[in-house]
Formats: structure tokens, C-alpha cells, sequence
């Protein structure tokens, strides 16, 4: 059973073992053997590449999906391990082995640049469509329905007798062929009896839609009175119960609650009655997911969903995934994230590794913490087995000598009795659960022995963010100071931030938060001087090295990928260098950010990942070596560990750092010097602590404000507000 979705650059094959039983419940998913290989759309170019065989780059080999009604799975993965992909490939289906009757709402964690055109191609509501409109076509195909009602409307209205009939039969034809699809697809992915049971309806339901093709070309000559009766009755009956699906209570519930949701991911009222085509990235993307959260339901998967909101509409959205549990049927969630505060709303863990599927009920420390543990257990018990076994070899040894000498038997027999003990009844002694071991219980099927080896899991390779030591400033003084500085974008536009006075010392930690439209963009293009103030002073130190990153970073290193197909993040540091590093040194940074070996030299930057992309652009800036980072929404993209790593490279580092970012967790460790139980920190930090300044402020209507208690006192500002959103 094989199953394949295509794209322009990519084609996901699946496969898996088929049940031979009935599956009675379509809201959970118990497949075997699943197997995802991703294979290239480009021609081969007869060069090996890192991690893939002839066929494809393998995402999962023999893994077991599972997931269980109404749970919240974390999915959890390193970048480049293939989660986007497993999400798509359980979306569309692709796995064998998910009921047709399912229903799945996916938000993907896709490029700006492709989202509007894919809604420009929207045929059926056009660029005129509100969001709210857009929002409710989208979650219910609304359209649709309508279109059927009007095409049906017209036709019984119609002076013409056959008109009626011919609108139903361009109906029940299209109809028919949707099916034929769906039923097409069920027979491919279907092997044994009952995929020749699929085969069979196939073959049967493909006379019925070349029955209803001939129905079409029908002369209205050869339409007898009997039929004509009765296929009008058809039609009257057929739209009766079309209009039954868009009756104005159903509707206006609907409305309701996409207004809600809208509400909730910060869309004004005025801004909800906007074209959709009229909107930027960040609110296509809000739009996306509020139309993944109206729609009714059973796995709601949502990739990466809090980029583009501020953190009110974060802790919302957390409330309203919690709130869900409460509905009658709530859906089963699969949730990618790098927030680790939001990410807690989840019940289990769902981790991609090592082209497997592993289940935890609990949070990813405690997960960590568990592996620790028995990856601890399982060594001590290796060792005395050991130790155990040497000895037991060196008496059989012993006994086998002495038998040969004196012609023992007793010592032979005895001797080859716990050679063979030891050959086939050594290994783990306890079962999964630590009990006691019994062969009939723990060890089912053919084994070439008795007891499974004792394996001990292997090291993952480390994930290492080192941030360069920025040089001597040679004199002191203020990285970058502002004194009562203003901006407005012209003489006629309200001042966009005003009255700011910032002072950033060399290894100060200022954390920069507030609400979208609140001012912070503007704030840090006048930081890195990429605008200067209407009015107020703004000076910089002489010998300041400041590196931007930019949460547009991501999409701007896809675009220049695309528009160089061949361009690797090697060759593009290479380029930007001008020869001051060599090539090993350039190889060394991105190692350390982990785009090791052939990933570096020869993956191209439209094939990586989001959070490798972030890597490279880390490493176009670190490698001028700067005073001052200034980190707009850096975490967007990473996985769950770098951030663990990034954060704690930041809290540490000798330079300043300028921090935007709506990742709680992540503002505490960098700006806060809060310290995690499973983070390290500088044995000098308290020196340290003398001369660096640890502030964070809100920004509010283009006003900057110190808070006191730093982002526990924003985030309680921020759930009274949800609160209040939740209870409207």
C-alpha cells in the first residue's frame, strides 16, 4: 500500500500495514509500519547527497502512528527531521490506513510569498472577499453549496422543461466524480482482500460515472415524460435539503464564532471587513489559522501557529486549545511549537527521531529527564552484566581446560551447558515495565535467542551555539544611546514612537515587548539605523559592530534561495566574506549552528528547513564578530532544543543584546538571566551581574515603559485581557 503527494520540488511517498479489521472509530489513528520517504523533483544529478538513498530523504521507517481521541500531542523534532512533512502527510491522507470519514483542519507552516497568490487564485470570492467572509468559505465551502442552490434555483424557475433536469444531472455528474477520486485513492492505498474489494467498487462505480456522462449529451428528444417528471421531483427535493445546509441560524452561528476567534487573534472590527487580499503576511497567516479553528473537526493539526501573533493572541489561542477539552467532541490536537510556555498546554508528547514515532504522557522536560534515567539504569545494569559474564566465561574456560586434562566429562557436559545459557539466555533480564521477565509475555515471535540485548541509546550529537567574543572597543563609552527621540513617518501621520531615552552598555540585556502596532519595528529600525528620528538625538559608539536580525530574515533568505536555485548557505557566506575567512573557518561557524558538512556545502537554501535557514542568517551575522545583537523574533522556526541552546548562549555572552520577542520562556532566560533545571551557567555570573544591566520594557502607543516585575508583570497584563476576550 503506497501512496504519493506531488509538488513542484518534492513527492512524499507512504506506505503501511493494513489492519484486518474494521475500523470502527474515524477520530483516532492505530497504524503499523509506516513508512514516509521524501524524493526530490529535480533530475538526479548523480552526486550523493547527506542522508538520502536513491529513492529519497526517509522522514519514518516502520513507525507506529497512534493518537488517541481527544489528546494534545506535542509533536517534537529536531530541524530537518521531516515533522512539516508527517503533518502534511497525515492532512492529506497519505498514510494508509486513515478513514476516508476523518476530518482534519491543518494549519502548515508555509512561505509568505506563496500565500497570496494562492488566495488571489481564489476563483469563487475573488480579492473582493472580506477575512471574515474568506474565513467561513474556507472552513465550510459555503460557496458551494450556494452555487448548487442557485444553479438549481434557476433551472426549476426556467420557462424550459429540461432545465431542471439538466442542472441536476451537472450536478449529481460532478458529484459522481468527486467520488470516483476518493474511491480511486482508496483502491491504490489497498492491498489483499480488501483492496480488491476497493478495486472492484472502482471498477463498478466508473460505469456509473460514464452512465452519467451519456446522461449529459442526452437530445432533450430522447428524454421520456416519465423521466422528465421525475428528475424535476429530483431537483425540487435536492434543493430543499441544499437550502436546509444554509439556513441563516446555522449560519449566523457560524459568523459568530469565526468572530470570535478572529477577535481573539487581535483582527479589529474595521479589520475584519477588509479585502483579504489586502492583507500582509503576518494577518494572512492569523487568517489561515482562525479558518483551521471554525472548521468542525476530529484532528485539528496546527504547525508552528503562535508566528505572526503577539502575546496576547498567544496566551489566547493557549486558552482557547485548553478551553476545547470541554466541547462535546473535542478534537484530537497535534501541536509544533518552540514556545515552551504555550507548548504546555499539550497532555503528550509525539517525538520524531531517528525515523520514529515515540509516545510520552507528560511535558519534554520530564520526557528528557525519564530518558536520563533509564539511559543511566540500562548502562549500570550492561556493566554488571559484563563483569558478570567475564567471570562466567573465565570459569567455563577453566572447566573446559580441566575436562580436556583428566578426560572429565561431568566438567565437559557442565561447561558447554553454560556456554549455551550464556549464548542464548543472556540480556535483558526485566521486562518493559521493570517486572520480572517471562519469554511467553516479553519476547513473542521468532528471536535467534531467548533474551534481547541490553542496548544502550546513543549520544545525540549535541547541539552547540557559540557566540564569538566580540573584539576590545579600545575606549569606553555606550554602545547606542537615545535621548527623547521621536518618529513619525511624515509631517501629517501621528508619531509612531516618542519620548524614547535608551541607554545600551556593553553586555547589557534590554527585552523589548508590547502588542503588534505597538511601536516595537519602528523602535529597532532606528536602534540599527536603518531610520533616523524626527526628532531627539540618536549617537552610536565609533567602534560599534551590530548585527540585525530581522523577522522577516527567514522569508528574504527563501526568496534569494528561490531566485538561486544552486545557492548553498556555504557558497553564500563565502560570497559575502570577501576572502577575510577561510573556507574551514566558515565551515567551523556553521557547524557550531548547527549546518554541519555536506548541509553547509551542498543542501541549497530552498531545501532547508525554516530553523536551518535561522542558522544560516546567524551566521551571516556572527561572523563579523559583534558588539550588539539586536534579535527581532529569532526563535520563529527553531526547534525546541536550539532554543533551549540559543537562550542560554545569549544569557552568557559577553556583548549586548536587544531582544523582540513574544516567547516568554525564552525572554526570562536571555534578558532575566533566568536559569532552567536543565541549563548551566558561568561560574563568574554573579561578578558579571555588577555592570550588567538586565531591563525589560513595554512598549505601549509609541511610549516605552520600564517593568518592574519584567515579563511576569506583561503576562498578567495580558491574561486579564484574554479573560475578558474569553467571557464576550
Amino acid at each position: 500500500m503506497t501512496s504519493a503527494a506531488s509538488e513542484s520540488v518534492a513527492t512524499i511517498l507512504c506506505n503501511s500495514k493494513q489492519t484486518r479489521f474494521q475500523i470502527t472509530n474515524h477520530r483516532e489513528l492505530d497504524i503499523d509500519g509506516v513508512n514516509i520517504t521524501v524524493t526530490s523533483g529535480d533530475k538526479p544529478s548523480g552526486k550523493a547527497k547527506a542522508k538520502a538513498k536513491g529513492e529519497g530523504i526517509e522522514i519514518l521507517a516502520g513507525a507506529k502512528l497512534r493518537l488517541k481521541e481527544g489528546q494534545r500531542y506535542a509533536l517534537v523534532g529536531r530541524n530537518g527531521t521531516g515533522k512539516s512533512t508527517l503533518l502534511k502527510a497525515i492532512a492529506e491522507k497519505l498514510i494508509p490506513g486513515i478513514p476516508e470519514e476523518t476530518r482534519i483542519a491543518i494549519l502548515q507552516q508555509t512561505r509568505l510569498t506563496d500565500e497570496k497568490p494562492e488566495d488571489k487564485s481564489d476563483t469563487n470570492n475573488g480579492d473582493k472577499a472580506s477575512v471574515l467572509e474568506q474565513v467561513i468559505e474556507k472552513a465550510t465551502a459555503k460557496h458551494v453549496i450556494e452555487q448548487d442552490i442557485i444553479d438549481l434555483t434557476e433551472g426549476i424557475n426556467s420557462s424550459d422543461p429540461f432545465t431542471p433536469v439538466k442542472a441536476l444531472r451537472h450536478l449529481k455528474h460532478r458529484k459522481h466524480q468527486e467520488r470516483l477520486f476518493r474511491l480511486d485513492k482508496d483502491a491504490r492505498l489497498r492491498s489483499g482482500a480488501r483492496g480488491m474489494q476497493a478495486r472492484k467498487a472502482l471498477t463498478a462505480f466508473e460505469k456509473v460515472v460514464a452512465e452519467s456522462n451519456e446522461l449529459l449529451e442526452q437530445s432533450n428528444e430522447d428524454i421520456s415524460p416519465e423521466t422528465l417528471q421525475a428528475e424535476t421531483q429530483e431537483a425540487v427535493d435536492m434543493l430543499a435539503d441544499l437550502q436546509l445546509q444554509v439556513d441563516p441560524t446555522r449560519v449566523s452561528e457560524i459568523e459568530s464564532k469565526a468572530k470570535k476567534i478572529l477577535t481573539g487573534l487581535g483582527f479589529s472590527e474595521t479589520l475584519v471587513q477588509k479585502p483579504i487580499s489586502s492583507l500582509s503576511g503576518g494577518w494572512h497567516m492569523r487568517a489561515s489559522l482562525a479558518t483551521a479553528l471554525v472548521q468542525e473537526t476530529d484532528i485539528l493539526i496546527l504547525d508552528e501557529p503562535t508566528n505572526f501573533l503577539d502575546l496576547l493572541g498567544i496566551i489566547w489561542l493557549q486558552r482557547y486549545l485548553q478551553n476545547l477539552e470541554e466541547a462535546e467532541n473535542p478534537p484530537t490536537l497535534i501541536l509544533v511549537s518552540h514556545d515552551r510556555d504555550f507548548i504546555s498546554l499539550c497532555t503528550d508528547l509525539l517525538i520524531l527521531k531517528d525515523k520514529q514515532l515515540t509516545y510520552f504522557h507528560g511535558d519534554f522536560p520530564t520526557y528528557e529527564a525519564s530518558q536520563s534515567e533509564r539511559k543511566q539504569w540500562l548502562t549500570t545494569m550492561k556493566e554488571a552484566q559484563d563483569k558478570q559474564k567475564a567471570h562466567i566465561e573465565k570459569s567455563i574456560a577453566a572447566n573446559m581446560k580441566a575436562g580436556k586434562a583428566n578426560d572429565d566429562t561431568n566438567k565437559l557436559r557442565q561447561a558447554k551447558s553454560r556456554q549455551k545459557k550464556l549464548d542464548n539466555r543472556w540480556g535483558l533480564q526485566v521486562s518493559a515495565r521493570g517486572g520480572r521477565f517471562k519469554l511467553n509475555r516479553d519476547l513473542v515471535g521468532f528471536h535467534l535467542t531467548a533474551r534481547d540485548d541490553i542496548d544502550i541509546p546513543p549520544e545525540d550529537r549535541p547541539i552547540v551555539v557559540n557566540l564569538p567574543e566580540p573584539p576590545d572597543l579600545r575606549f569606553p563609552g555606550a554602545l547606542i544611546s537615545l535621548e527623547k527621540v521621536a518618529f513619525r513617518y511624515s509631517a501629517k501621520t501621528p508619531l509612531v514612537v516618542q519620548d524614547i531615552t535608551l541607554s545600551i552598555g556593553m553586555g547589557d540585556r534590554i527585552g523589548i515587548l508590547g502588542l503588534n502596532g505597538a511601536g516595537k519595528s519602528t523602535l529597532i529600525k532606528l536602534l540599527v539605523g536603518e531610520t533616523r528620528p524626527t526628532s531627539g538625538t540618536l549617537n552610536t559608539h565609533p567602534r560599534l559592530k551590530l548585527a540585525y536580525y530581522s523577522q522577516h530574515a527567514v522569508e528574504g533568505l527563501q526568496s534569494l534561495g528561490r531566485e538561486e536555485p544552486a545557492l548553498t548557505a556555504l557558497a553564500l557566506l563565502t560570497r559575502e566574506v570577501e576572502g577575510e575567512l577561510t573556507e574551514g573557518d566558515l565551515r567551523g561557524l556553521l557547524g557550531q549552528l548547527g549546518l554541519p558538512g555536506r548541509i553547509a556545502s551542498d543542501v541549497p537554501l530552498c531545501k532547508l528547513s525554516g530553523g536551518q535557514v535561522v542558522r544560516c542568517e546567524l551566521a551571516r551575522l556572527l561572523w563579523r564578530r559583534p558588539h550588539c545583537l539586536v534579535l527581532d523574533e529569532v526563535t520563529t522556526h527553531l526547534d525546541y532544543e536550539t532554543v533551549t541552546v540559543l537562550r542560554e548562549a545569549l544569557r552568557d555572552w559577553e556583548g549586548a543584546v536587544i531582544l523582540v520577542s513574544h516567547d516568554r520562556w525564552f525572554m526570562r532566560g536571555v534578558i532575566e538571566g533566568a536559569v532552567g533545571e536543565d541549563e548551566e551557567t558561568d561560574e563568574d555570573d554573579d561578578d558579571e551581574e555588577v555592570v550588567r544591566r538586565r531591563i525589560v520594557y513595554r512598549l505601549k502607543g509609541g511610549k516605552m515603559d520600564t517593568l518592574e516585575n519584567g515579563v511576569d508583570e506583561f503576562e498578567r497584563l495580558m491574561e486579564k485581557r484574554v479573560k475578558k476576550l474569553l467571557q464576550d
